[in-house]
Formats: structure tokens, C-alpha cells, sequence
């Protein structure tokens, strides 16, 4: 039995909705952090996060899923009912490309590797930077590691909290000053 139109594998999908994805975030002034077709082919969940300067808001958010549900009901390529979400990365956000290291050098994160990095696959721990195809990374518990690029199959920031709360207590005593010399 013919049928009509090209039937797209999910690797293609995967980088359809990318380019898509890429396109309405660039549109609206956006950053595409990731986009990802998860789920079961009879309802796939198409997942798009993108970040901005300052934090994206609702409308950013409504804003691109409006134009990308759009675009991808059009093209038509999805074969069957999808669920579009669109959000912020968090404050855990993922690390997906060289550049998001590159980016949040000096920042807590974990990384899981695929293949083990001195007898280690899990990492907690701050990252360095990069050096060549190696995610460069002082590791809590066996201290400076170099994990391969490729090989990462998971990473996030990780928030330090008690980093958080002393900055908190920092701007809370500023703030006293501040109001103190304020009255005089």
C-alpha cells in the first residue's frame, strides 16, 4: 500500500525539531539550551529549553512554544499526538554542548560518564574548564579528572547551597549597612 510524504526515522525527528527549535528560539531572543523528543512514537513529549540574560519569563516561554507548535503541526513530521513543553532550564540546568562548560567554568556540577575516568563514573564536584575534547574537573572525590566530551552521557550545574546562603547573608548584612548610613 503507497503511502504519501517520507516517513522521518527518530534521529531525523530528534534533528528537525532541533532546527525548529533553534529557529523560534532565535526569533524571539532566546537561547535554545536543549530540545529533546522523549517518550513511547505513540505520544512523544517534545521538550525545548532556552534560557536568556536575566532569566526567562512566561511569555518567553509561551512565545516560542506558540511559533515552534505551530511550525511542527505544518511540517507535520511527528506521525502522531505530541506534547510541546517549553522551559526554563533551571537552576540545575543540563550541560549539553563544549560551550556549556566552557560557560559555567568555576561552577558546582555533576557529570555521569559513559566509559569509567580513573575507575569513576559519577562525578560531583566544580568544573575547570576545557582543555582539547576533555571537560577539565575537580572532582570531590578523587580531585582533578579530565572526562571526555563524548563521552559525558549526563551533566547538570549543581546549586551550592550553602554558597547561596552566604551570599544571601552577605547582601542581607549590605543591606543593613546600607539602610543604617542611609538614616544618619
Amino acid at each position: 500500500m503507497p503511502t504519501c510524504g517520507t516517513v522521518m526515522d527518530s534521529r531525523s525527528v530528534k534533528e528537525r525539531v532541533r532546527q525548529l527549535a533553534e529557529q523560534a528560539a532565535i526569533d524571539h531572543g532566546v537561547e535554545l539550551v536543549h530540545a529533546e523528543v522523549a517518550g513511547p512514537d505513540n505520544r512523544p513529549v517534545v521538550r525545548v529549553f532556552i534560557d536568556k540574560s536575566g532569566g526567562v519569563t512566561h511569555q518567553d516561554c509561551s512565545e516560542v512554544s506558540e511559533q515552534l507548535g505551530t511550525v511542527l503541526d505544518v511540517e507535520d513530521f511527528i506521525h502522531a499526538a505530541y506534547t510541546l513543553e517549553v522551559s526554563s532550564p533551571g537552576l540545575e540546568r543540563g550541560l549539553y554542548r563544549r560551550a556549556d562548560y566552557e560557560r559555567f567554568a568555576g561552577s558546582a556540577a555533576t557529570i555521569k560518564s559513559r566509559d569509567p575516568v580513573n575507575g569513576q563514573r559519577n562525578f560531583r564536584g566544580r568544573i575547570i574548564g576545557i582543555d582539547d575534547d576533555h571537560v577539565i574537573f575537580d572532582d570531590q572525590t578523587n580531585g582533578r579528572v579530565r572526562v571526555p566530551i563524548d563521552g559525558i552521557v549526563k551533566a547538570n550545574l549543581e546549586v551550592d547551597v550553602e554558597m547561596e546562603f552566604r551570599l544571601a547573608k552577605e547582601r542581607q548584612e549590605l543591606d543593613r549597612h546600607l539602610m543604617k548610613n542611609k538614616r544618619r
